[in-house]
């Protein structure tokens, strides 16, 4: 990981965890996240070169990533673990579901994630103090009504969060319980202004397949994961111990929502989906093929729409929905994907969308108002094609369309080569601050970037 131009890196020691690893309680180990250990810890401050003109005072701009003219990305946190989707509070405080988290050297612990909360106190663009509680080892994040949401990934919990508070108060409610692990199993979650909290199942196979990773298996038709995963189920955001059966299957036919949100423009559902993978392994199609298809997609989601997995994939040189092989397709064939829904824009393939937000602020360019960011974890497998994605775009919305192409807003992450395993930072969750500024976190390097508009 390279210094930035303007100012030494600067990394957490091991005792900003080390306090809260210390303070003990897990969450309850096979129990519904009993967790609520907690303890608040100074974070130490990057050495200071001096203010750069146009960032906040006292953090420099970060010069690892690329963005337009005007924007200064400020490292909030650093190496804080496996950063994944974060939720930013009314008065600034930021809170990151850990997929893994910091382990203590020092104390031997074993502790492989939780919820991370920041504060930024002295307002200068970086956290100075952290809490950390739970030990649920997920995904999504959410805020909605005084509660703190977080995904366990068979589970869904909250906690009591008073407004202004870093640490919740009393144990882990869980809400949803016994969803499906295996394959797709990190998930995201989103709430509605009427108390509806929308969870992402992903699938368990890559198409539905008789036989994984066979030579031209045939699809299961019909494909019976359907009845519990590759879609969003809707269930009550207040009634405790809900299960997959007692809440309803929102919409289907979607391999893995991992980037959903419910927008605070119009208050509809809206996801981004993971296209299948294995076209050139178990089918023949060329390598470029394989690596452009199919499309990674945006959706915007209604009750009971269903958009074709695992029948279909969207085709990015015909622009639509063709029937995949598994089921008699041969890249051109449409058959009974003529009657699923369709998706809102499409991007290349392999990307891996893993987070939307519809950006409401006013601190960005008018242009940026209305309009969607999405960030992109990036491909593993577009071999021998080169790897592509490891970057946040902005898609230009009105009144839930598109009005233009998508445009790269962040870029840099991966550093000098885009592979998952020698790439520096990957890009996964997306939080619009009350200053309207952009937080990004990246589960390979554990950062967390603010991204501000210089006025």
């Amino acid at each position: 990981m390279g210094e930035g131009a303007t100012g030494r890196r600067w990394r957490w020691c091991g005792a900003l965890l080390l306090a809260a690893v210390l303070a003990g309680c897990a969450d309850g180990g096979g129990g519904d996240a009993k967790g609520t250990s907690t303890a608040e810890s100074e974070v130490p401050r990057p050495a200071a070169p001096g203010p750069t003109v146009g960032a906040p005072t006292g953090a420099p701009c970060d010069s690892t990533l690329a963005l337009p003219d005007g924007f200064c990305a400020t490292v909030f946190a650093d190496t804080v673990g496996g950063a994944r989707h974060v939720t930013v509070a009314a008065n600034g405080d930021v809170f990151v579901q850990l997929m893994t988290g910091k382990k203590s050297a020092e104390s031997g612990s074993g502790r492989t994630g939780g919820v991370l909360a920041l504060r930024d106190t002295d307002r200068d663009g970086a956290a100075d103090t952290s809490a950390l509680f739970g030990e649920l080892g997920g995904t999504g994040i959410a805020l909605h009504n005084g509660y703190l949401y977080a995904d366990g990934k068979s589970r869904v919990v909250r906690w009591r969060l008073p407004q202004g508070t870093l640490v919740p108060e009393g144990a882990a409610e869980a809400i949803v319980t016994g969803l499906p692990l295996g394959g797709h199993e990190a998930r995201n979650i989103a709430l509605d202004t009427a108390g509806n909290l929308y969870v992402n199942v992903g699938s368990l196979t890559n198409s539905c397949q008789r036989k994984d990773r066979g030579d031209r298996s045939p699809g299961r038709d019909r494909c019976t994961e359907l009845r519990t995963r590759a879609g969003i189920w809707k269930f009550s955001a207040s009634k405790p111990r809900q299960t997959q059966s007692t809440g309803q299957r929102f919409a289907t036919g979607i391999r893995n929502a991992i980037g959903l949100t419910v927008s605070p423009l119009d208050g509809k559902v809206y996801a981004t989906q993971h296209g299948r993978d294995q076209l050139a392994q178990n089918w023949g199609f060329s390598a470029l093929a394989s690596a452009e298809n199919p499309a990674e997609e945006l959706l915007q989601v209604n009750a009971g729409d269903d958009f074709g997995w695992p029948y279909c994939y969207f085709h990015v040189g015909q622009q639509k929905l063709v029937l995949a092989p598994e089921y008699g397709g041969d890249s051109t064939r449409v058959g009974r994907c003529a009657e699923k829904k369709a998706p809102l824009a499409t991007y290349p393939g392999h990307w891996a969308p893993m987070s939307l937000l519809f950006y409401t602020g006013t601190q960005f360019p008018e242009r940026y108002r209305g309009g969607a960011f999405i960030a992109f974890h990036g491909s593993w497998n577009r071999a021998p094609e080169p790897q592509e994605g490891y970057r946040v775009v902005f898609q230009p919305m009105a009144d839930g369309q598109p009005t233009g192409a998508y445009e790269t807003f962040a870029d840099g992450f991966a550093g000098g080569v885009k592979q998952p395993g020698t790439a520096r930072h990957r890009p996964v969750g997306l939080a619009q601050g009350p200053d309207g500024a952009l937080y990004i976190t990246d589960d390979k390097g554990g950062r967390i970037w603010k991204v501000s508009y210089r006025r």
